[in-house]
């Protein structure tokens, strides 16, 4: 088992068939969840930022990640790059992270329903109406944002510049 400051992997990482019940708890205790969600297949200082700035719109900060499958879909037969469980491995050690549950759709629409976060985020590239489960969240009283954008700082841009070397 994996170690992070004294949280082991295995408790920051939520099994999916049981997120529902775990943010009902946290929804009782009046905590503020901010959900996001992605592949995070190399992890750079635009996710870095990012995430640090979603962390700061509530008080639990639930990360949805893209299952190996979902990913593939996604992205093409190359990716991910790194696996599901290095990644969650990666993330786990990123203190604003404080949850994470795979998903293995291609959107994490079914999530979010089940999760209920009173924040719904997602980076600078995509405008409001288009975050997935956008619709849900507003009308179940929740807010969505869409953060700046670190132009430079992405996955597909690091995956072109090694591929040039």
């Amino acid at each position: 088992m994996v170690y992070i400051m004294g949280k082991s992997m295995k408790q920051k990482v939520i099994d999916f068939n049981k997120i529902e019940d775990f943010a009902d708890q946290l929804h009782a205790e009046g905590k503020r969840i901010v959900f996001t969600n992605g592949c995070f297949d190399i992890i750079h200082s635009g996710h870095v930022r990012y995430l640090k700035d979603a962390s700061n719109l509530g008080d639990i900060l639930i990360l949805g990640l893209n299952s190996d499958s979902s990913v593939k879909r996604l992205k093409g037969s190359e990716r991910p790059i790194n696996s599901e469980e290095d990644r969650l491995i990666v993330l786990s050690a990123l203190e604003m992270i404080d949850y994470l549950v795979v998903f293995e759709e291609d959107t994490p629409l079914n999530l979010i329903e089940k999760i209920r976060p009173n924040v719904i985020v997602k980076g600078g590239d995509w405008s409001v109406e288009q975050i997935v489960g956008s619709d849900f969240v507003i009308s179940n009283g929740g807010t969505v944002r869409s953060l700046p954008y670190h132009q430079g700082r992405s996955t597909t841009e690091i995956i072109d510049k090694i591929n040039k070397l």
